[in-house]
């Protein structure tokens, strides 16, 4: 009950200052950021219904600037996906020393359920350079866990690091291998994701000052994991019919989902991926609901980007619109720095929309600067793209570098660009 009373909060007390002419309102981005990215929202993922959470807030906010629903008057498009869910107990120890969940290790996202304390068989990245060492750790193995120490040891010839690579992979996912599961110290960000398949053994990724991977001798594990293959989310989709009476369109899009919870205490905020774009489209949605287009402009915010592109594919499979008719989609992620300006994928492709956008900023000074890419399937323009409609996927440069991680939060999220990339962009918009 305590969430439903959260949300509801969330949901009616944020949202209505007035909305100025290419002014954009900080204060409902803030907010807009702060509430996606709350616990009640749980990560934006499929524990706990987190994305459904999020849709329906969105589709709330198109309602309120009187979007047209696009699906048989419904602002939601339904569509399936797998993944593999972590909606119960997450805990591990080395030894007797408990690692905090996301802070000091990751369970890798393919990782499937198993409880139990085991044995740990230390080695090193040159226990397994030659498939000798490798299949003896193997034999060892059977009943146990391997950790392994992958920090580089900067000694290794190119051949070898292939051979190590290799192994590694193999002690990942290899159906043939026969242990109980990995543990991988490593020196690197912990970053997680989602997936949609269970592989045959769970993997653990730490991270931890001052553990010695040698010392460890057992590892005690409870972690409950589930495969939903059949998972039920949706799209939100609503359009805003333009003055012109033309039947060409303009999309804007951005993915509401996130990496969701980890166990049933931690969860991923996802404040600038992608909180932050999901905020700037629902900003164009207000502006535009009080500015009419030239051109019809469907808003489409999807799920199931983080685990593949699935919304965006669902969409094209299915399409709500005719995408002959788009004359240009923009793709948000990413959009909560900008200390450094954006980056536009496909601007090498579509060259004169690019060097318009680019005039546009030299002639306003609103970022740092525009910087061209060539094209890139990351997100969700991508779908779109390879059915030949024209597309930009559009994110900020510089600023903080948390990203998949439990460090991606609204309150140190820091904006900087925020204001000015959104005034460029409408004056973008405006070139159709």
């Amino acid at each position: 009950m305590q969430v439903k009373k959260i949300l509801t909060l969330s949901l009616f007390s944020l949202l209505t200052p007035a909305f100025h002419a290419g002014a954009q309102d900080m204060d409902y981005s803030r907010k807009v950021i702060k509430t996606l990215s709350s616990p009640a929202f749980k990560g934006r993922g499929y524990v706990a219904k987190g994305d459904q959470i999020a849709s329906a807030f969105i589709a709330k906010e198109f309602e309120k600037s009187g979007l047209i629903p696009l699906n048989k008057g419904s602002y939601f498009q339904d569509f399936e996906l797998s993944v593999n869910t972590f909606p119960g107990k997450v805990a591990v120890k080395l030894n007797n020393t408990k690692l905090k969940t996301a802070a000091d290790y990751l369970v890798d996202a393919t990782s499937p359920a198993i409880h139990g304390k085991f044995n740990v068989i230390p080695v090193n990245r040159a226990g397994i350079n030659t498939p000798e060492k490798f299949e003896d750790l193997i034999r060892q193995a059977a009943t146990s866990f391997i950790l392994l120490d992958n920090r580089d040891a900067g000694k290794e010839s190119t051949a070898e690091q292939r051979t190590i690579s290799a192994h590694v992979r193999a002690l990942r996912s290899s159906e043939k291998l026969h242990f109980k599961g990995l543990v991988i110290f490593t020196t690197e960000k912990l970053t997680w994701t989602t997936l949609t398949y269970q592989n045959p053994r769970p993997v653990i990724q730490v991270n931890k000052q001052g553990l010695d991977p040698g010392s460890i001798q057992t590892i005690t594990i409870d972690l409950d994991s589930k495969l939903r293959p059949d998972y039920q989310t949706r799209n939100v989709a609503g359009m805003i019919k333009g003055y012109s009476g033309s039947d060409s369109t303009l999309v804007i899009t951005a993915h509401f989902d996130h990496l969701g919870m980890l166990g049933r205490k931690v969860y991923f905020p996802g404040a600038n991926d992608n909180a932050s774009g999901t905020t700037f489209m629902l900003n164009m949605v207000r502006y535009y609901a009080q500015h009419q287009p030239k051109y019809n402009t469907v808003f489409i915010a999807f799920s199931g980007e983080e685990i593949g592109l699935l919304g965006s594919r669902a969409f094209v499979k299915n399409p709500l619109i005719d995408l002959k008719k788009i004359r240009f989609l923009v793709n948000f992620d990413l959009a909560g720095t900008g200390e450094e300006g954006i980056k536009v994928v496909n601007g090498t492709i579509f060259r004169n929309k690019f060097d318009q956008l680019s005039q546009l900023n030299t002639k306003y000074q609103l970022v740092p600067k525009v910087e061209i890419r060539d094209e890139a399937c990351k997100s969700d323009h991508c779908p779109f793209y390879q059915q030949g409609v024209p597309s930009f996927f559009i994110y900020t440069l510089g600023g903080i570098q948390a990203y998949h991680d439990i460090y991606d939060k609204a309150e140190t999220l820091p904006l900087t660009a925020f204001k000015n990339y959104f005034q460029l962009m409408i004056k973008f918009f405006d070139t159709f």
